[in-house]
């Protein structure tokens, strides 16, 4: 059917509402409005069929989805190239299809001339406060077509005064740098063309009006583990339209007669309550996606600081028995374990364990370490190979190429393509075996290095290498967590490089950072927070320095800090003295008392790493217990010796009238929000942990 008069569906989250039209010309879908219950019940803060001299009406449109037909000049999300070079796809409505309970839509368009037909689809899941869209493309005419741009759609943000981006920025040991952005008039873009997420920048925006930053906070993320890109531009309007979809780094894709291509999901997120506010929509929508794996995560032990490649059976144990006596649940041997690794040079591709590190064997050594009372947990990296390995010698075939040129090493290791069905099967059954054959509980997967060649022996193309890659991992994902339920899945790129919210559905826990300075941590932290859920942020106690900021700081804060998500210790624990061990088996039983708050209470966050006052506060579900985690960031105040008064940390979200007390000291919850919970820095107490029970 086409339009003939408008049409319009509102989709109903937790607190807030979505509203799309198509008007009555057919070609696209309107967003109407998108905020709290209500808001879409009056005059659209977005629409616009006024004049628009030198722009066609699509360009100052709200369109969800435009083709560069609907917008040829300010930005197409979906372009499209016949055999001949001709573009300028124009859909026309066909069809919809809405679910009983009215949060799930699915609109159809179809372009007369190519035959290619779009459905757009969106999803608000229960309980949460976010709408995901992805669109499903099926060619049904008689010749190829050439996607030149894939996006995955567009938002539509009121921003009268002028926009305030939020974005997260970053490089190797320095990811999830939370940044601002005013845009006036004009375009910002990030993204990626590695194959992952990647270190520079994190697939998420938020945007708010420049009038309001402690207001209206709208956000963006995309649920894709490769190439992508992130693009806002405001219009003289006021209107800012976010771009959100793949990058195709590779050039455009494939589309044959008669095949398909459904493009990533792409969430957005709304809170009345700023940043802060928004950060708990994306927590909300990211336990859900964990569903009955959102438990909360064992503290761990992980031996790379301590030993390096250096792997073998009894120095692990050595550092096993430690960690046991600290209360420690899982022991994991990172790099180093299998035959031919003891540098990064050699042995990537050969999963099988070294039995000159093991010599009473790999199953024996895993039963020392679990009858000390820890699970066990295993480092891989199944995705790369060395040159200096069998795997290699045997199947120089499997790594991404181009004919003719040479390979590019990154870290002295090469990427298999696991596009190709052998080598998906190689790498799944690898990690599939070693879960069948060894005791193992905890899985780090590893990343280093990012696409190079965008090619496969044979010169085969063109290929969509990049979405069969990432296809490829995520059903080796899902096939893992189906036969292996009970081991947990830490996803890890050379630190921070592969997290989105497709990787947030299928692994337990991200290793954010290979940095773990304590006030370099506090700054990735702060920013993974914002977009992250604390069960998915693994957090070792080090005593590494930091790289960007080196000033010292306690065991204490150490440990604080490696609280605000899933606790783990990597330094090398042989060398601390008895009492440095006895404080962190005093931290480590601390942080059991208060995980489950930690792991399933909303997040608050107060101040910042920059700020005299940074801390986190997680409120219980039955808002019973409040844990507060916080950190002295700066300079002292006289040391005790001038006059000076408590930091003070406004506590969010108390009943004012309710009291609550820690250890003799009560406060009412009036008091903690207006005044804030008093908190005192030395030279020897600069972080703290602090409980609140309401009465």
């Amino acid at each position: 059917m086409t339009a003939a008069t408008p049409q319009r569906w509102t989709l109903r989250g937790a607190h807030t509402e979505y509203t799309v039209t198509v008007p009555a010309h057919g070609r696209w879908l309107e967003l109407v409005a998108w905020g709290p219950h209500g808001v879409s019940d009056g005059p659209s803060p977005v629409a616009y069929d006024g004049p628009v001299p030198f722009l066609t009406a699509g360009d100052a449109a709200p369109i969800e989805y435009a083709t560069d037909a609907d917008r040829p000049f300010s930005g197409a999300d979906l372009v499209i190239e016949t055999p001949a070079g001709e573009r300028r796809v124009g859909f026309v409505h066909t069809d919809v299809r809405v679910d009983a309970d009215g949060r799930e839509l699915a609109v159809d368009f179809a372009d007369a001339v190519t035959g290619l037909r779009a459905t757009v689809h969106y999803r608000v899941p229960a309980d949460t406060d976010v709408v995901q869209r992805w669109v499903e493309l099926t060619n049904d005419g008689t010749d190829p077509l050439r996607v030149v741009r894939a996006g995955s759609g567009g938002f539509c943000v009121p921003t009268p005064h002028g926009a305030l981006l939020s974005h997260q920025w970053g490089q190797w040991a320095q990811e999830f740098q939370l940044s601002h952005v005013e845009l006036g008039h004009g375009a910002f873009s990030i993204g990626s063309s590695q194959g992952v997420p990647g270190h520079l920048h994190v697939p998420w925006l938020a945007v708010r009006d420049t009038a309001e930053p402690a207001g209206p906070a709208w956000g963006m993320a995309l649920a894709w583990t490769g190439s992508w890109e992130i693009s806002a531009e405001r219009d003289t309007g006021g209107l800012t339209r976010v771009r959100v979809g793949r990058h195709l780094a590779d050039g455009p894709l494939e589309l044959a007669a008669g095949a398909g291509l459904a493009l990533p999901v792409i969430t957005g997120a709304y809170s009345a309550d700023g940043l802060d506010g928004l950060a708990r929509v994306w927590h909300t929508h990211q336990r859900l996606l964990a569903g009955r794996r959102l438990t909360p995560r064992p503290v761990l032990y992980n031996s790379w600081e301590a030993t390096y490649f250096a792997v073998e059976a009894e120095s692990q144990l050595a550092l096993a028995r430690i960690a046991a006596e600290l209360g420690v649940e899982t022991f994991v041997v990172d790099d180093g374990w299998f035959v031919g690794r003891n540098d990064d040079t050699a042995g990537l591709g050969d999963w099988t364990p070294d039995p000159a590190k093991f010599p009473a064997g790999f199953d024996a050594f895993i039963a020392d370490v679990r009858a000390l009372g820890m699970n066990f947990g295993l480092w891989v990296e199944p995705e790369c190979v060395n040159p200096k390995s069998t795997l290699y010698a045997e199947h120089p075939e499997w790594v991404y190429s181009v004919d003719g040129r040479p390979l590019t090493p990154v870290r002295n290791q090469y990427l298999l393509d696991l596009g190709r069905p052998e080598v998906a099967e190689f790498v799944h059954s690898t990690v599939d075996g070693l879960l069948r054959r060894y005791d193992i509980d905890y899985l780090k997967w590893d990343f280093n290095r990012p696409r190079t060649e965008p090619g496969r022996p044979g010169g085969i193309a063109p290929l969509d290498l990049d979405g069969a890659h990432v296809a490829n991992l995520h059903r080796i994902y899902e096939r893992l967590r189906r036969d292996h339920p009970g081991v947990l899945i830490e996803a890890c790129a050379g630190g921070g490089g592969r997290t989105d919210l497709a990787m947030a559905a299928r692994a337990d826990v991200f290793w954010p950072s290979d940095n773990t300075g304590p006030l370099d941590r506090l700054a990735i932290q702060y920013g993974f927070l914002h977009a992250n859920a604390p069960h998915l942020l693994s957090s070792w106690v080090t005593d590494a320095p930091g790289l960007f900021d080196p000033r010292p700081r306690t065991l204490a804060f150490r440990f604080v800090l490696a609280m605000a998500g899933v606790l783990g210790i990597g330094a090398d624990i042989r060398a601390w003295t008895a009492a440095e061990r006895a404080e962190a088996a005093g931290w480590i039983a601390r942080y059991k008392e208060i995980r489950d708050v930690v792991t399933h209470g909303d997040v608050h966050l107060i101040g910042g790493p920059d700020q005299a006052r940074c801390a986190v506060q997680y409120t219980a579900p039955d808002a019973r217990q409040v844990v507060v985690l916080a950190w002295h960031t700066g300079r002292l105040d006289g040391a005790g010796l001038l006059p000076s008064r408590p930091v003070r940390l406004p506590l969010r979200g108390l009943d004012p009238a309710a009291r609550y007390r820690h250890g003799d000291r009560h406060y009412s919850g009036s008091h903690l929000g207006a005044l804030g919970l008093p908190v005192q820095w030395s030279p020897t107490h600069d972080a703290d942990l602090i409980v609140l029970t309401r009465d």
